[in-house]
């Protein structure tokens, strides 16, 4: 049997947050600037998260921004 996992509600601020990151990040010109916004994004979302999740990783963000890109 598998377990369901709920999914993260965020609040609708933090979602448009997320998706205005998400364009800027593509849009931002060095990796510098990328990891800032995904280290920005990262510390955002790391407070819905529940105690037993696993700690989120910039590398998360990044893989959350690419597989959102051609949805926004």
């Amino acid at each position: 049997m598998a377990l369901l996992r709920k999914q993260l509600e965020l609040p609708p601020e933090v979602a448009k947050a997320f998706v205005r990151d998400m364009r800027a990040y593509f849009k931002a010109k060095g990796q510098n600037e990328r990891d800032e916004i995904a280290a920005r994004q990262r510390s955002a979302l790391s407070g819905y998260q529940g105690p037993r999740d696993k700690k989120l990783r910039i590398t998360d963000v990044i893989k959350m921004f690419n597989a959102m890109k051609d949805q926004s």
